[in-house]
């Protein structure tokens, strides 16, 4: 049974989720760095079968693209000439920093824990895959 990778694409950080082999559940997995992203799914591969990658797609609130999309296309880019038969996904990821935001405020964490950025990226990945499992009715 495979899995499904989401991404919250930045420039400094990504956040990374992945679903359970049976695609029921989605799970903060990791916060990467850009130039280490290929080796850390490469390595990732080696032991997890992946049906599919998902990638937030960053839009205004009007709906068109937003400043960070080229980079976001690049990041695609990337992953399809790494990657080429793993099928690629897009899901409109606005307003999942934010929803991030309040599921750790929620959380109940301490305040130093609350401000920590690779958090908030695992946290909106997480949110972008089950956005993508709901659409989808994984």
């Amino acid at each position: 049974m495979s899995r499904i990778i989401a991404f919250d694409y930045g420039t400094k950080r990504i956040g990374v989720a992945v679903t359970d082999p049976l695609k029921i559940i989605a799970t903060g997995l990791d916060t990467v760095h850009p130039k280490d992203i290929i080796d850390y799914l490469k390595k990732y591969l080696l032991t997890e079968p992946v049906e599919a990658f998902v990638i937030g797609n960053p839009k205004q609130m009007d709906g068109s693209p937003s400043e960070s999309a080229q980079h976001v296309k690049g990041f695609s880019t990337l992953l399809k000439k790494s990657f080429p038969d793993v099928p690629q996904h897009w899901i409109d990821e606005r307003f999942t920093s934010k929803l991030a935001h309040e599921a750790i405020l929620q959380s109940g964490l301490k305040k130093q824990d609350r401000r920590n950025k690779e958090r908030v990226d695992t946290i909106a990945a997480t949110i972008i895959l089950q956005y993508f499992m709901e659409e989808h009715r994984l």
